[in-house]
């Protein structure tokens, strides 16, 4: 489950109140799941779904009906590809194994990967394999902090990079209740909705300047800027492509580091290029993956320039039970595949536009819908109260997600007030 909602407030989760509202069935099955998996998970939608299968584009739950999953943010290729699961099970059924031995098949998707980065990235760059995009990021900071010997850490207001100790220490849409780290620092989202577009480059650097300002006051100084390339949880912002180089160079002038994480934004989903970095014409230090890496098989990772990764080799090593493991390579080459061979990258700036295009319609007769943005297959929809001060209007973003699941159409919502669509 994608944590775009800030966790602290999942406006579109079930309530526990509700309970008493749904079929036995479905009643049954969340009271065992509380009793099982305790308080900390939580459920999609005020009418939870119970799914049993899936296949392309389609949900289906345990009576049969079809849902259209236009939330998935795991599956590129889509639920259940054929080729991906006969991959996996062929690999499966010859060997499953880690990377302190020789292998083949994790060269040739490392070999394979760094192709598609550009830059001294694919020349010359390193790849290394986790099982998840929290792991990646993880690692990415740590390497970070070694090659910098500084702590400091700049995320945008309501960033999620991950769940470990480390990555949920600078990912502040996990609430008010989950601490941020010592060393972590804050910078507004680029709300292309309300700040021009004009200049808004140089006014995201001036912020990230003033953070590494402070960073240096409080005696340490800059690590790393981190930043979902297409800014997620913040709200999706896809634009102005000209936002992150300002920035990038206010980071390096401070000895920092850029890491773009691509967990939710890579591999194609904005359609204008397989990175989302690479609309914005930059070039970063590290760059991590996750979640549709492996099409639903756990795989992650990150790509690091040569220079960054160095002192880290020889003083810390990295090694990783299963991330690289033989069947996850094989998930990851399969996937990979499918993108390229099925164009995918195509497919999500026409189907993108395509859908973009009916929402704008749509908003020509509901004042609600305030702005539509996004890029190739991931759409954001502001609700508003008024288009005029452009307050949010959570409560109708609510209604509409639920009202969707009961359509069968599966989205969610994203942003600190859970008032912006995630298609």
């Amino acid at each position: 489950m994608s944590t775009a909602v800030s966790c602290g407030t999942m406006v579109n989760a079930f309530n526990a109140a509700n309970i008493n509202a749904l079929p036995s069935k479905t009643r049954r099955l969340v009271e065992r799941r509380t009793r099982s998996l305790g308080p900390s998970y939580r459920l999609f939608y005020q009418n939870p779904v119970h799914f049993s299968r899936g296949e392309g584009v389609f949900l289906y739950d345990s009576e049969g009906n079809e849902y259209l999953d236009a939330y998935n943010n795991v599956v590129p290729a889509g639920h259940c590809h054929p080729h991906i699961v006969a991959a996996v099970h062929k690999q499966m059924q010859t060997l499953c194994t880690h990377t302190r031995y020789l292998q083949e098949g994790i060269l040739d998707y490392a070999e394979h990967l760094l192709e598609t980065f550009g830059g001294r990235l694919s020349s010359e760059g390193h790849t290394l394999f986790t099982c998840t995009g929290s792991e990646a990021n993880d690692l990415a900071m740590r390497i970070a902090q070694h090659r910098t010997g500084k702590h400091g850490i700049i995320v945008t207001a309501e960033a999620y990079h991950g769940t470990s100790h480390l990555t949920a220490g600078f990912s502040p849409s996990l609430g008010e209740k989950s601490a941020l780290g010592a060393w972590v620092r804050q910078v507004p989202a680029p709300d292309s909705y309300r700040i021009p577009a004009e200049n808004m480059g140089e006014w995201f650097a001036d912020q990230v300047a003033r953070q590494i300002k402070d960073l240096e006051r409080h005696g340490d100084g800059l690590a790393a800027l981190i930043v979902d390339t297409a800014f997620s949880s913040d709200g999706i912002y896809t634009c102005p492509i000209n936002l992150l180089k300002p920035a990038i160079e206010v980071v390096h002038k401070a000895g920092g580091l850029f890491i773009a994480d691509e967990v939710q934004a890579g591999f194609g989903r904005l359609g204008d290029a397989m990175w989302g970095y690479q609309r914005h014409g930059v070039d970063p230090d590290i760059v991590t993956m996750g979640k549709p890496m492996g099409n639903g098989f756990p795989v992650g990772g990150l790509a690091v320039l040569p220079e960054v990764i160095e002192d880290f080799g020889k003083d810390v090593r990295y090694f990783n039970t299963f991330g690289g493991n033989t069947v996850a390579m094989a998930a990851a080459q399969a996937t990979l595949d499918v993108i390229q061979d099925e164009e995918l990258l195509m497919n999500s700036r026409k189907t993108g536009l395509f859908m973009k295009n009916g929402i704008a319609e749509l908003a020509k007769k509901y004042e609600v819908i305030g702005d539509i943005r996004g890029a190739g297959l991931y759409l954001g929809v502001e609700f508003v109260k008024d288009r005029r001060n452009k307050q949010p209007a959570t409560a109708a973003a609510t209604a509409v997600v639920n009202g969707l699941r009961e359509r069968r159409v599966l989205i969610s919502a994203t942003g600190v007030e859970g008032n912006i669509l995630k298609i």
